[in-house]
């Protein structure tokens, strides 16, 4: 169970979870939920011109920054699907991305005016007026089909099956990508989108693109005092559907605080899976100095002072000093063209005033 804006677990998956993890199981079944109801995105875009990564993450927040020109696809392409299948794309006249995160990409390498539809978590500004077409990984498939669309993208969560079946049996070239978990999966989903619109060249730029700025970002890190790295724990969080939930190894989010050169307190406590309920046990031994949470939970348990009050948040380090990290839901484990923004947002605010956090 990874958490991002693209991905809960549904069906026979939430099911299998539940029967080995009663607890855990039924705060999955909420958070399937809470994800299809409260995960929102935002976006970047407009011109081209160069900035630093602090201007765009406060300037153009809710919008994609595409490259500069207008691509030229060089078409047909045939491609390897994550799901064992060859796909062979004549046109990019109309594109479906299933997921907010692929949107992203597709919109940054300058197809936006192709895009014809969204998923829920696509609410970046030049995507928002879509139609929607999946939620939580949900795909309607007589939608996607009643907008013609020439080529769809997808990810290895997006189902259910027999949707995706009824697209391909009516001739839709479908592409499924693998999914995103940290930093080193940036480029490869930057690069299989491209290949399959007919702009490799347009990749590798967007590609270098974000590595650079992701590596200009990590220059700006303080070193730590005394060579200690802040411990930072990920936690979602949902209160109006009571998931309280502590990230480990595999939540998605430790790539990123290793970036921001952080020790993902979740993972180092022991924690190798992916996320786990709150206990005052569990977060006594993560003892986190700091805490990561999407910005809608954050707000949905009350803000800080409704923090507090859960259960063993008082008595880490990061409670005690009311150290917390922020970052819209939409952008936070998306691992593309704007993940610079994000380790700006998580940098700048891990160590403000000092290292004193939000």
């Amino acid at each position: 169970m990874r958490i991002s804006q693209d991905f809960a677990p549904t069906g026979p998956d939430a099911g299998r979870a539940a029967r080995r993890h009663p607890v855990r199981g039924r705060a999955a079944a909420a958070l399937t939920a809470a994800v299809a109801l409260l995960l929102t995105g935002c976006g970047g875009g407009g011109d081209s011109a160069p900035q630093s990564a602090a201007a765009r993450s406060s300037a153009d927040a809710d919008r994609v920054e595409p490259l500069a020109g207008a691509p030229a696809p060089k078409l047909p392409v045939t491609v390897d699907s994550a799901d064992g299948k060859k796909v062979t794309i004549d046109s990019t006249d109309r594109i479906v991305p299933l997921t907010g995160s692929l949107s992203e990409i597709v919109f940054t390498l300058g197809f936006g005016k192709q895009v014809v539809a969204r998923d829920i978590t696509a609410t970046f500004e030049q995507a928002e007026k879509l139609p929607v077409v999946t939620r939580a990984h949900d795909v309607s498939a007589e939608s996607v089909l009643s907008l013609k669309p020439t080529i769809v993208l997808a990810d290895t969560s997006t189902g259910p099956g027999e949707a995706i079946d009824q697209i391909r049996d009516a001739g839709i070239p479908l592409l499924v990508v693998e999914p995103a978990k940290g930093l080193d999966d940036v480029g490869r989903r930057i690069d299989t989108v491209a290949e399959a619109l007919g702009v490799p060249s347009a990749g590798t730029e967007l590609k270098e693109r974000t590595e650079k700025r992701i590596a200009d970002v990590q220059k700006s890190i303080p070193t730590p005092e005394e060579g200690k790295k802040p411990r930072v724990a990920f936690l979602y969080l949902r209160g109006s559907a009571s998931v309280y939930l502590l990230g480990g190894a595999e939540s998605g989010a430790s790539s990123l605080l290793e970036a921001a050169g952080a020790v993902d307190a979740g993972k180092e406590s022991g924690l190798d899976k992916d996320f786990t309920a709150i206990t005052s046990e569990a977060l006594a031994k993560a003892a986190p100095d700091a805490i990561l949470l999407m910005t809608k939970g954050f707000e949905s348990v009350g803000g800080m002072d409704g923090l507090v009050k859960i259960p063993g948040i008082a008595e880490t380090p990061a409670g005690m000093d009311r150290r917390i990290v922020t970052v819209d839901d939409g952008v936070l484990l998306n691992y593309g063209p704007r993940t610079d923004r994000v380790l700006t947002e998580i940098v700048e605010q891990l160590y403000a005033k000092g290292g004193k956090g939000q």
